[in-house]
Order: C-alpha cells, then structure tokens, then sequence
C-alpha cells in the first residue's frame, strides 16, 4: 500500500505556489482525497488511507493561482510498489511539468 503528497512550485517566481486546490482520484473519477497547496506549495497527505496498486489522477486547480494557458494540469500515474510517491509540479502560465519525487 502506498501514501500520496504533492507541491507545487511556481517556476515564473521561483516560489512555492499555496492555495491550488488538488484532488486525488481514482481513474475513473471517484474522490480519494483532496486539498489545498499550504503556504510551502504543500499538500502532506492527499489520502486518508495507504493506495492499493493501480492508475490515479492527480487534478490541480491552476487557474485560481496564476492566468495563462492551462486553467487545470491533470496528472495521471501508476502505483506499482507499496512505497511513498511523491509527484511535484513545476508551474508557470505557460508551461508545466512533474517527475516522481522522493
């Protein structure tokens, strides 16, 4: 079984992003967990409980927090290991991207 965290850094400032709303889902959309980023861009735990192995989807709100092309990221990832997974995104108006964090 595994845990879910997440942050979100604003690349355009150089500075975490707070207050991005994000959902933790199952891939057919049902609600695992959610939350909003804290003032370090955090989320800690997304879920109340550890995640059996599968696909989720990780949905963040980025319109709220900055106006530019993609009013929401969406992404999705596989759990295959009983470990922590940490997925981070690096924001801008213009651009996006995520790695597996530790």
């Amino acid at each position: 079984m595994s845990t879910v965290s997440t942050h979100v850094l604003d690349t355009a400032t150089g500075r975490p992003a707070a207050g991005i709303a994000v959902r933790l889902e199952t891939r057919s959309g049902a609600l695992l967990g959610d939350g909003v980023t804290d003032a370090d861009g955090r989320i800690a735990a997304l879920a109340p409980e550890r995640l059996g192995a599968g696909d989720y989807v990780l949905r963040f709100a980025t319109a709220a927090y900055v106006s530019g092309f993609y009013p929401e990221v969406v992404i999705v990832f596989t759990v295959a290991d009983d470990g922590h997974h940490h997925v981070p995104l690096l924001l801008s108006p213009y651009g996006y991207s995520t790695y597996r964090g530790s």
